[in-house]
């Protein structure tokens, strides 16, 4: 099926001495890299590897999503992270969301080859009780209407679709309960974005990360001025400069 022109991939190979470091970022639910791309250039502007892979299902079509799921989204990203470790010293992983779901599950499965995450709204779990019925639902109706655009920056466009695949959502809710039983694996550094106010994703999303994690090297950064796509809203910039500082000090660039 024919990938909508924002939704592009994009990748750079890292330039001077930050190219030894290699970074993964992951897109959410519904979304594209789109929502990453800008983040993605300002770390390669700095120099480090980047790579934005497009999830399976993602920048077509909601009924394409419906046929597919967390495993294949998942390896698309583990070759991706096989791929970026052959050519750099460090890896780095960034998630949004359900991005951020996906690249805790790398880290727990992938130990000490991970240097450390960035994680923006990560989506772990849900307090909404409808998603008990998501079994049966995702049987008879294909789709609710979308959860896109949760954005406070006027004028700014996510790109994601205008429904919500329920086959893909059950597919998302089973990785949630495995990513969330194995956290106590995750001692990398962690950098936390979340926003103070989400309407896509409940502080107990955040919480249950915090809690559950075995890392040291933890910082939880409260965002006042974003809604959930906070790489695309007015807390971006902070996001970027922060998260690269926390990548610089860890492969040990902190004067880069």
């Amino acid at each position: 099926m024919p990938v909508q022109a924002h939704a592009e991939e994009f990748r750079s190979p890292g330039t001077g001495q930050n190219a030894a470091v290699g970074v993964l970022l992951s897109h959410g639910f519904t979304g594209s890299p789109a929502s990453m791309r800008p983040f993605a250039e300002h770390l390669a502007a700095q120099g480090y590897g980047v790579a934005v892979p497009r999830l399976p299902g993602h920048g077509t079509s909601w009924q394409e999503m419906n046929r597919t799921g967390w495993p294949e989204w998942y390896a698309v990203l583990g070759n991706e992270l096989e791929r970026l470790r052959k050519e750099h010293d460090k890896v780095f992983l960034v998630g949004l969301s359900m991005g951020g779901c996906l690249v805790l599950r790398l880290a727990e499965e992938h130990g000490a080859g991970i240097s450390g995450l960035v994680l923006i709204n990560p989506s772990v779990r849900t307090d909404d009780k409808r998603l008990a019925l998501l079994p049966v639902l995702a049987r008879v109706v294909p789709s609710f209407p979308g959860i896109s655009n949760d954005i406070k920056k006027p004028g700014t466009v996510e790109y994601a679709y205008d429904r919500m695949p329920l086959r893909a959502l059950l597919s998302l809710s089973r990785l949630w309960k495995l990513t969330r039983a194995d956290l106590a694996k995750i001692t990398q550094p962690v950098l936390l974005f979340r926003s103070t106010v989400d309407h896509v994703v409940e502080p107990s999303s955040g919480r249950a990360v915090l809690s559950s994690i075995s890392s040291r090297d933890v910082t939880e950064t409260l965002l006042e001025d974003s809604y959930h796509v906070a790489t695309l809203d007015n807390d971006a910039p902070r996001i970027f400069a922060d998260s690269a500082a926390f990548i610089s000090r860890l492969s040990g660039r902190d004067d880069a």
